[in-house]
């Protein structure tokens, strides 16, 4: 589906065409998904999934707090190939379905939830500058991630990962007690 998503946009992206590009019968694909709707939010699942699961792996490690942090937001910014056709793919399901949150069962892209644990880790660590309004920076680090994968999708050139890293960096700086 993500291949065709790529090729054909998300008005091609039919059961017909994702059978195809599968190399699989009409009817074989419409044995497990029965409708569009269907492999839609099978296909969104799958994006959280490997995402989530990225992040935990990383998450896991024997890094300083500042240093998962970092990992963890460059988890779910596009900085290579693989969490750039993620993101597209995202932008596309979400675009597609923005109307239709009543009648299929979307699920919520997770970013605003691991920005809220990122800031209130960082706090409860003992690493945010004094005086922070929690709640103000949880929504310019959920604002910084999200422009960041729009931008990073739309002009990769500009924003390079080294760029996309860099501009991390100096925002975690501006609101943590010590440099990274």
């Amino acid at each position: 589906m993500w291949k065709v998503i790529l090729k054909k946009g998300m008005e091609g992206a039919t059961v017909r065409n994702i059978a195809q590009e599968a190399g699989l019968s009409l009817g074989a694909l419409r044995h497990y998904f029965p409708n569009q709707d269907e492999l839609i939010v099978y296909a969104m699942d799958l994006v959280q999934e490997k995402v989530t699961k990225r992040i935990r792996t990383k998450s896991e490690g024997d890094f300083s707090p500042k240093e998962m942090v970092m990992n963890v937001l460059l988890d779910i910014v596009p900085i290579n190939e693989e969490q750039l056709i993620e993101t597209e793919v995202w932008f596309a399901f979400m675009a597609h379905v923005k109307h239709r949150k009543d009648e299929l069962p979307i699920p919520e892209d997770g970013v605003f939830t691991v920005v809220q644990q990122t800031i209130h880790f960082l706090d409860t660590h003992g690493l945010l500058k004094p005086g922070l309004d929690i709640d103000m920076e949880i929504e310019r680090l959920y604002a910084l991630v999200d422009g960041i994968a729009i931008h990073a999708l739309l002009d990769p050139n500009r924003l390079s990962k080294k760029r996309v890293i860099k501009t991390i960096e100096y925002h975690l700086d501006s609101i943590c007690v010590d440099p990274l």
